[in-house]
C-alpha cells in the first residue's frame, strides 16, 4: 500500500499558539514513545503550512539541523513562545498613553519582533527547510494571496529570509506594520498577515499538495505525486474557539468604526470554520477507512483570553491549561495520530 502524504496545519491567534505548541508536544511526546526516542515532529510531515503565528511556528518545525531533519522539537517551540512572547508583544507604558487600543497607529512596535525573530532564525534561508512549506501572507500593493513555498525556493525569485518570511505572516494589521521584505532576486514587497484571508491555512495547503511531486522532493518513491485526497492525512490544528457573542443592541446603528473590532473578529473565526467545513466535505466522499484521515483540532479556551497579544503570566498560565484540557480528553486520538504518521513516515 502506498504511503499517504503527511499534512500539519497551523492556525493563526497570537500568543494563543501556545495552546498549538501543547497539543504537538503530547503527539511528539507519543512519537518519542512508539518510534524513536528523539523524534522531533517536524521529521514526521510531507508539507507544514501555517498562517501567522502558525507560520512562526511552521518555521521552527522545519528548521534544519546540520543533517537535513528537524533541529527544534515542540518543547523547544514552546519555550520561545512562552519566553520570548512577552518582549515581542510589550508595550511601553507612554505608548499605552499616546496610542490608546492601537487607534492612532500600529499596537506593537514592529523592532522587538524582528530583533527576535534574528535571533531565533538568523539568515536561514527558505530553500534550507527540511520539507514543503505553506506560510500565509498577502501582498497589500499587488492585492493578492502571497505564499511562501520551499519547494519552490530554489528559485531565487521565490526564495526569502526566514526572518523576513515570518515577519510577513505575522504583520497583523493593528497589531504590527506591514512587512516590507525582499526575495534574494531582490524583489520588494509590503505584505500583511496571512490570517486576513487564511487564518485557517489547510485548505491552502491542501491545494498547494496537489500540485507538488513528493517522491521526487522527498526522495521516497513511495510517496505519490500530486495527491489526491485520499491520499493524504491532515492535521490541522486551532488556537483555541473564540465565540464573543454581540447582541442586536450593540450593533443596531453602528457605524464604520463601532463594526471594526467585530468585523474583524467575525472575519477570521468565519473563515476558520468554513475551511473546517469543506474539509470536512470533502473527507465525507471517501471510504469508510480514508475518511478518518482528517483531525481538526480545535480546543476551547476556558479561562483563557482571546486577546492575541496578552503576554500576562496568568494568561499565559490558561493557556497552558487550556491545552493540558484538550489533550487529557483527546488522548485516544492524539495516539491515534502518532501511529498514522510512523506508518506512513
Amino acid at each position: 500500500m502506498a504511503k499517504k502524504i503527511r499534512i500539519l496545519s497551523l492556525d493563526g491567534g497570537g500568543i494563543r499558539g501556545i495552546i498549538s505548541c501543547v497539543i504537538l508536544k503530547y503527539i511528539e511526546e507519543q512519537l518519542q514513545k512508539l518510534d524513536n526516542p528523539n523524534a522531533k515532529l517536524g521529521d514526521y510531515f510531507d508539507l507544514i503550512a501555517g498562517s501567522s503565528t502558525g507560520g512562526i511556528l511552521a518555521a521552527i518545525l522545519l528548521f534544519p539541523d546540520n543533517t537535513k531533519t528537524a533541529k527544534f522539537s515542540v518543547q523547544e517551540a514552546l519555550d520561545l513562545y512562552a519566553k520570548r512572547g512577552e518582549d515581542i508583544f510589550d508595550v511601553p507604558f507612554w505608548e499605552k498613553i499616546i496610542n490608546p487600543f492601537g487607534l492612532f497607529n500600529e499596537k506593537i512596535s514592529d523592532e522587538m519582533l524582528e530583533q527576535q525573530l534574528f535571533e531565533v532564525f538568523g539568515n536561514l534561508e527558505l530553500k534550507d527547510f527540511i520539507k514543503p512549506s505553506l506560510i500565509t501572507s498577502y501582498d497589500v500593493s499587488q492585492r493578492r494571496a502571497k505564499f511562501f513555498t520551499s519547494h519552490d525556493a530554489s528559485d531565487l525569485l521565490e526564495n526569502f529570509y526566514v526572518k523576513d518570511v515570518c515577519r510577513a505572516t505575522s504583520a497583523a494589521p493593528t497589531y504590527f506594520e506591514p512587512a516590507q521584505i525582499k526575495s534574494l532576486y531582490g524583489q520588494e514587497f509590503t505584505l500583511i498577515d496571512g490570517g486576513v484571508y487564511a487564518n485557517n491555512p489547510t485548505l491552502c495547503a491542501y491545494a498547494e499538495a496537489r500540485k507538488i511531486e513528493f517522491s521526487k522532493i522527498l526522495n521516497d518513491i513511495e510517496k505519490p505525486d500530486k495527491p489526491s485526497i485520499k491520499d493524504m492525512i491532515i492535521i490541522s490544528v486551532g488556537t483555541g474557539t473564540v465565540l464573543k457573542e454581540y447582541q442586536f443592541e450593540e450593533l443596531e446603528n453602528a457605524g464604520k468604526l463601532k463594526w471594526i473590532t467585530p468585523l474583524i473578529d467575525i472575519l477570521l473565526s468565519s473563515n476558520v470554520e468554513t475551511v473546517d467545513y469543506h474539509l470536512r466535505k470533502m473527507y465525507e466522499t471517501l471510504s469508510h477507512r480514508n475518511c478518518k484521515n482528517y483531525h481538526r483540532l480545535m480546543p476551547s479556551l476556558q479561562n483563557a483570553s482571546p486577546e492575541m497579544d496578552d503576554t500576562s503570566s496568568e494568561n499565559i498560565f490558561e493557556l497552558l491549561q487550556a491545552g493540558f484540557s484538550f489533550v487529557n480528553e483527546n488522548k485516544e486520538q492524539l495516539a491515534d495520530i502518532a501511529k498514522k504518521l510512523i506508518r506512513n513516515k
